[in-house]
């Protein structure tokens, strides 16, 4: 076995992601042009989808601060699972996870150590679709983890790593071009380009402007907030409104209770110093709490007061569903309006509020299904989800939802009303 000796700084990761990005921003049409009819993984657009979960994924290299690779890829992957959209996007988000886990604690890393992680990313690809393993792009991925594999064994430079993991799946592609394969594929080239530094991007701090001159949507306008922070300011010199409208600049879901003679303050931000350094100079500040929301389970913690014990949450792409829905019996409705649906983090924050302590997460399209399970991920047992394929089966759903039965009858109830809908 040969050794290399090859270094991978962070300065290095930040280009290959960018490169990744991107890459994305010139093939994102052509993955949605090779989309197939599917009820699953091509619903919606899923290169569009990629394109914004990748958005989110780069705008905090843009401030980042810690130039270690395993601080950076960490940023990198806490961005990409909040703001992650659609199956395609949850897909992505994954690998960027799995890379920051195998980089966890390094200031550098070394060509295998890189490459041990890379297949990390892999592997984390192929959990984010459990009950699919033969769909295209989990048969990729496995090729090009091997392809990938032989040469990090080999001890060949991440360079040639990339390589043999594009020439491996490359190779493994059917006779027509898959949408997942050619996902895969435009990730590994737009990460050896960067590498290389032989990429064009718009400077990520550019205005929506010169974005929607190329009908896109700025990455400015996906920024993901993966930390909840929470604490008190005792002694507070400035007023309720007063410290609720600076915190609006910096962050959402923004709470400011009066406590006796304290604040207490719950915000989602990216920059939890810059909340910290605000809030100094509001009084003195302790009970110090901040979640990575992008972390399984993590929310759990969080402790809150809730108003009822179940709630039903649902997505709706109008005005006038939404209130059919409301009609029917959902009692939290998030904006469906977008093209490429709610990111994680949009569902998240929803599904955080005081409203109830547990939910029933009912989607509106197979579009949204890997989305609600990533939710499920971070809040873990105070949700389930109930997968709907159109509005028939979505509106039979939620009058099958009674909050006065637990969360598990309530589910087998909904998915035998959407099985019935699916079975005329």
């Amino acid at each position: 076995m040969t050794g290399s000796n090859e270094v991978i700084t962070g300065s290095d990761y930040k280009r290959m992601i960018l490169g990744a990005y991107s890459e994305f921003l010139n093939e994102y049409e052509n993955i949605n042009a090779v989309k197939k009819n599917s009820t699953f993984f091509y619903s919606g657009k899923p290169g569009s989808d990629v394109l914004r979960t990748m958005g989110a994924a780069v705008i905090p290299l843009n401030e980042a601060v810690n130039e270690s690779i395993g601080g950076l890829s960490r940023r990198v992957a806490d961005a990409s699972v909040l703001g992650a959209r659609g199956n395609a996007g949850v897909i992505v988000s994954q690998i960027l996870r799995g890379l920051a886990k195998g980089l966890i604690g390094k200031y550098n890393a070394t060509s295998q150590e890189f490459g041990k992680a890379f297949q990390y990313g892999i592997l984390y690809a192929q959990k984010a679709v459990p009950d699919e393993k033969n769909r295209p792009i989990i048969v990729a991925s496995k090729v090009v983890a091997k392809g990938a594999y032989d040469a990090v064994r080999a001890g060949r430079p991440i360079s040639d790593v990339l390589i043999a993991a594009i020439k491996a799946g490359s190779e493994s592609f059917s006779s027509d071009v898959d949408c997942g394969e050619k996902i895969m594929q435009v990730f590994l080239e737009g990460c050896l380009k960067g590498l290389q530094g032989n990429f064009t991007l718009p400077p990520l701090e550019f205005g929506s402007k010169v974005y929607e001159a190329k009908g896109i949507v700025s990455p400015l306008n996906d920024i993901a907030r993966p930390y909840c922070v929470t604490f008190i300011v005792a002694n507070p010199k400035l007023s309720v409104p007063l410290i609720e409208k600076e915190l609006q600049e910096i962050g959402n879901f923004v709470v400011v209770e009066r406590r006796f003679k304290a604040i207490f303050i719950h915000i989602h931000s990216e920059h939890p110093g810059r909340v910290l350094e605000r809030a100094v100079a509001w009084g003195h500040v302790g009970e110090i709490h901040i979640n990575i929301m992008a972390e399984p389970h993590a929310m759990a913690m969080v402790q809150q007061s809730c108003l009822m014990p179940l709630a039903l949450l649902t997505v709706a792409r109008t005005v006038e569903w939404a209130q059919k829905l409301q009609e029917a019996g959902a009692m939290v409705i998030v904006d469906g309006s977008d093209e490429s649906g709610p990111s994680v983090e949009e569902i998240v924050n929803a599904a955080h509020s005081d409203v109830a302590n547990k939910y029933v997460l009912l989607t509106d399209s197979e579009h949204l299904r890997l989305v609600m399970h990533q939710v499920k991920r971070i809040l873990g047992d105070r949700v389930s989800v109930v997968v709907a394929n159109n509005q028939e089966e979505q509106i039979y759903a939620v009058r099958a939802f009674f909050p006065n039965l637990s969360m598990e009858e309530n589910v087998v109830q909904m998915k035998e009303a959407v099985q019935k809908v699916a079975q005329g």
